[in-house]
């Protein structure tokens, strides 16, 4: 039977649960991935993976610093609520930035109290270990293509997706 090794093309569902045990985050639609391409699958999970086969399932704790990093209390800040346009003034809303040489990044208002609005533009789970449940879906040979781009050709389209 084929097990995952290098430059195989897997394809795996996970669902991600924080300390308490509750998903936060869920992919029931396979993802396809070339196992050791550089693909941006975290390499903990491409780690827990090998030899595995299609239908096993593997439980990864993540660190923070192996999953979602540690908090950088940098990017919190507060300012007055009044600073604030209106349709950002909940919480959880998202709020989109960019600095002087164009990159951006996403804040989230994580609480609105005295006339002040808190931001935070740390991953919500940062700082925490979470447990990662991988299940192996599909596992085959991997193109050239594929193994250069570390991910999967579309079939219908001819680029990787």
């Amino acid at each position: 039977m084929v097990t995952v090794t290098q430059n195989k093309l897997v394809y795996i569902t996970y669902s991600i649960l924080d300390a308490r045990g509750m998903v936060v985050e869920q992919y029931d639609i396979p993802v396809g991935y070339v196992q050791g391409a550089n693909s941006g699958i975290l390499p903990a999970i491409e780690s827990a993976v090998v030899g595995r086969k299609v239908g096993e399932r593997v439980e990864i704790t993540l660190t923070p610093e192996e999953g979602y990093g540690l908090r950088d209390e940098s990017l919190v800040f507060t300012d007055d609520i009044e600073n604030v346009p209106p349709q950002f003034r909940r919480v959880g809303a998202e709020v989109m930035f960019e600095n002087d040489t164009g990159e951006t990044k996403v804040f989230y208002v994580t609480a609105i109290e005295d006339d002040k609005l808190t931001l935070d533009g740390n991953p919500s789970l940062a700082g925490q270990s979470v447990t990662c449940l991988v299940n192996v879906m599909d596992i085959r040979e991997a193109t050239p293509e594929e193994i250069r781009n570390g991910r999967p050709l579309d079939v219908k389209t001819g680029t990787v997706h």
